[in-house]
């Protein structure tokens, strides 16, 4: 028996940004220039960087927040409107898969995975950059928050996810970065891996991985192992 065949039906469900893709190039530029927009100075990469993860419009919330501003909730709306105009036109400008994603994709793929994305991006924003990217050929679902009863944290948008992908939640593993997904898995029952190098207030070594990664090439091994330990890996479910 290989070790690859405890991944046949599993399913990994991944988050997009911070995860699989380095967005922030594209979702800052699209924050700083609203911020331009409005007569509000432009922010810092690497602070706007860590706003993401909420999905979009929290970051917005968040970028005119910590500059002392609360627009209105009429002006917040137009804003947010302005905002995914800008950035559906532009999401793959910058935007690039982390190093190694494709191959270990493409192994888990080949090795009978089911593989879902779980984002709390919306869903029309997510599968263009997918496709961009040349990656949704790799995966059975994308479920951003729009296609879920509640975003990450909550759990029921991982096992939403799971279920879309044609999977079982207690034959799954969830990958990502940041506090959202470390609450998912957790209130899901899924293990969980996290990669080091994400968008994440909360330092990532923090947030209670069973294993974290640096990079994708450990991908294939670490789903190995925690698979592994499912009670019904057994049972070749």
């Amino acid at each position: 028996m290989s070790q690859l065949d405890v991944l046949r039906g599993a399913t990994i469900a991944f988050d997009l940004d911070g995860t699989l893709v380095d967005s922030a190039p594209d979702l800052v530029n699209t924050l700083n220039l609203l911020l331009d927009q409005e007569g509000v100075p432009a922010l810092p990469f690497e602070d706007a960087r860590r706003f993401i993860g909420h999905g979009a419009r929290r970051m917005l919330e968040r970028g005119f927040s910590v500059q002392g501003l609360e627009p209105a909730p009429a002006e917040m709306d137009a804003l947010w409107a302005r905002f995914l105009d800008h950035y559906e036109a532009h999401s793959a400008d910058l935007t690039r898969p982390y190093s190694g994603v494709p191959e270990a994709l493409a192994t888990l793929k080949g090795a009978g995975a089911k593989l879902a994305v779980c984002t709390n991006k919306l869903t029309y924003l997510s599968t263009p950059i997918l496709d961009a990217l040349d990656l949704s050929q790799y995966f059975d679902a994308v479920i951003g928050r729009d296609l879920a009863p509640a975003p990450k944290p909550d759990g029921r948008h991982l096992i939403c996810a799971v279920a879309a992908a044609g999977g079982r939640i207690d034959r799954a593993v969830m990958v990502g970065d940041a506090s959202t997904d470390a609450g998912a898995a957790r209130a899901a029952g899924v293990p969980l891996i996290l990669m080091s190098f994400g968008y994440t207030e909360i330092p990532v070594a923090d947030l209670g991985a069973d294993i974290l990664l640096d990079h994708f090439d450990g991908m294939t091994e670490a789903c190995i192992r925690l698979l592994g330990a499912c009670p019904t890996q057994a049972s070749g479910l």
